[in-house]
């Protein structure tokens, strides 16, 4: 016979039972549980109802192991369309090296991951304890993703992210002063004496980096009584492709130009084959002038100038400023100052 203590025993209910019982994934109930904005209220009131119905209590303890540090921090990469199969911009790749090497100067790991931005990735990242912070590389169109970064604000996760410093914008960002890059640029073909600068790339908040750069250019050249030209502006994303295609359209328009000033260097790089194959000579028909300073502007022909941005003091300031949220040190938005490394390609 059982006895009387016994048969009164019940089992602790259990968030998976509190899941089964709403019809929704644990990671769902654990962010209702934590008042999450990420969840409709339609699925809070049902995960709500059923935590009365199963009088589930919050284990305190089990909560407390959720603030214990992974020692891994998360990459998560937005796709790029490239020539082969890796889909990483190559700007970023030597970035990368930088931050797994400054990951393991601090003795944490590096989770690589693409952003997967039709989802909740930004939360499932928390809530399955994977990393103690996130890392971003890459947004896309910058408008559509801020709703992104405002929801990890909001659920207090750690980040950090390689982009334009704005003002007002959510969270924490490492960024190039795209302003002053367009700027070096500008003055360099304004020395060369070229006087009417074409622009490949978006030039419009969509873009808040390409456009700083225009707009940068466009400042140094009326320094001198010039300006850039809207109509030598053509949009392109950051491709070769891209630039090739762009430049097309550029040439397409009849209208005389002494230079371009790319966005990119893969811009530049797509432009310049553009030029080459309606039989204008670089640099002496028209000057080029990349962004980013990648490896491969070195190896074409002829040589690309370019702006510089240093990956590697990138991605050591990345990975330092994450560890400063995760240890709740106070971190702030840094602007890095760019370079100008003068080739062939402009008559440098």
């Amino acid at each position: 016979m059982q006895s009387p203590t016994r048969a009164k025993k019940k089992t602790k209910a259990t968030s998976m039972d509190i899941a089964h019982r709403a019809g929704v994934s644990q990671a769902t109930v654990s962010r209702v549980l934590r008042g999450s904005p990420l969840v409709n209220a339609e699925t809070r009131r049902r995960v709500e109802e059923a935590v009365k119905e199963l009088n589930y209590k919050v284990d305190r303890h089990a909560s407390s192991l959720r603030t214990q540090r992974s020692g891994t921090l998360a990459l998560l990469l937005f796709e790029d369309p490239t020539p082969d199969d890796s889909h990483i911009n190559p700007f970023f790749l030597s970035m990368l090296g930088s931050i797994t090497r400054a990951c393991a100067r601090h003795g944490h790991d590096l989770l690589v991951s693409f952003q997967q931005l039709s989802d909740d990735w930004h939360a499932d990242y928390e809530d399955s304890m994977k990393a103690d912070g996130l890392i971003l590389l890459g947004y896309g169109d910058y408008l559509a993703y801020e709703s992104k970064l405002a929801h990890l604000v909001a659920q207090g996760t750690h980040f950090v992210r390689w982009g334009p410093v704005l003002q007002g914008q959510p969270g924490i960002s490492i960024g190039c002063d795209n302003a002053e890059g367009g700027a070096l640029a500008g003055r360099h073909l304004v020395a060369q004496g070229r006087k009417k600068v074409a622009f490949l790339g978006d030039a419009s908040t969509h873009f808040p980096e390409f456009f700083a750069r225009y707009c940068g250019c466009d400042a140094a050249l009326r320094e001198v009584g010039l300006r850039m030209n809207p109509a030598l502006q053509v949009d392109a994303d950051s491709t070769e492709q891209a630039g090739y295609e762009a430049a097309q359209v550029l040439i397409a328009r009849g209208l005389p130009f002494d230079a371009i000033f790319a966005a990119s260097d893969l811009i530049a790089l797509g432009a310049m084959h553009a030029l080459k194959e309606a039989g204008l000579r670089i640099p002496e028909d028209v000057a080029v002038v990349g962004f980013d300073g990648t490896p491969m502007a070195r190896f074409s022909n002829p040589p690309l100038s370019t702006v510089v941005q240093d990956t590697s003091k990138a991605g050591e300031l990345l990975v330092d400023t994450l560890l400063q949220l995760v240890r709740d040190q106070p971190a702030q938005s840094i602007t890095m100052a760019p370079t100008l490394q003068v080739r062939a390609s402009s008559g440098g």
